[in-house]
């Protein structure tokens, strides 16, 4: 399973240099979006690479509990939406001698930590309520062949070293920049009750572990909790995996990106997918 979901709001930023690429087989939704000297990046392959088996047991899906999941959780989102050259992500640079990578790198994390903060505490008055939901594994032996995933998405709680291995954002609000929105509820008032999954990934190291569907098991459970009735999704048309377990969990094909759209916005044409949460049969 790659890609789960795709939206976008936009954040300001310079030119990216010309080897760093975005992964379009993944979600990168409220990330920096950009078309560099009129072409757009170029999808990278994530198939080639190997997936441990889970302990499913050890795995915790639960609301981000402090800055530190924050930060390891927006560090899952580059390494996921990003190939630094021909390198895979790495924040001690290890595997980069380019500087200008490494502060890029940097860069793109610092800034979408500080606008999810943003979009947390209420300071971007188009979201209502915004949520970080994340799935966690206690740092281990059994993640040993996974030493870079480890290194770079570890945080520590009540001394207590753990990975973020997916995460996704739930957002209350009308609409997200650039993307077909949604038709229910009716309306545009503070008392809408529309929500939309975004930036959804899981570390292609642990791929067809159902760590995906955790996260949409948890999110649900989280909206109705906001008194959400219609929860919304944008997923890639080509995406089947990722359209399957979006169906598996209630959702609903609604509506589709025109192609002009796609090509304008230098990304794959989407999909708009929508769950009734009124339905007690979704999850």
């Amino acid at each position: 399973m790659a890609a789960l979901s795709t939206s976008s709001v936009h954040l300001p930023f310079p030119d990216q240099p010309p080897n760093i690429h975005r992964n379009y087989m993944y979600c990168h939704p409220l990330l920096h979006r950009k078309i560099i000297r009129g072409r757009p990046f170029r999808s990278i392959s994530t198939s080639s690479c190997e997936t441990l088996t889970l302990d499913r047991t050890a795995l915790s899906v639960e609301e981000f509990a402090s800055d530190d999941e924050l930060s390891a959780a927006v560090r899952l989102r580059v390494r996921s939406f990003y190939q630094f050259g021909d390198s895979t992500f790495a924040f001690d640079g290890s595997n980069l001698s380019d500087p200008i990578l490494i502060d890029h790198k940097r860069y793109l994390t610092e800034r979408e930590f500080e606008a999810l903060r943003d979009r947390i505490a209420g300071r971007r008055k188009e979201f209502k309520m915004v949520t970080c939901i994340n799935a966690t594994l206690p740092l281990s032996g059994s993640l040993s062949p996974v030493s870079d995933l480890c290194s770079v998405c570890k945080y520590s709680v009540d001394g207590e070293d753990r990975v973020v291995v997916g995460t996704l954002d739930l957002n209350q609000c009308a609409r997200l920049a650039d993307e077909i929105i949604g038709k229910r509820p009716e309306g545009t008032g503070a008392d809408l009750t529309r929500a939309y999954i975004c930036n959804v990934c899981v570390a292609k190291e642990l791929h067809r572990n159902g760590v995906g569907y955790a996260l949409l098991v948890k999110s649900i459970k989280v909206a109705r909790e906001w008194g959400i009735t219609d929860l919304y999704v944008h997923v890639a048309v080509d995406n089947e995996a990722a359209r399957k377990l979006y169906m598996k969990s209630g959702f609903v094909y609604e509506n589709e990106e025109p192609a002009w759209q796609a090509r304008f916005l230098g990304r794959p044409r989407r999909y708009l997918l929508w769950a009734d949460l009124t339905q007690t049969n979704n999850l």
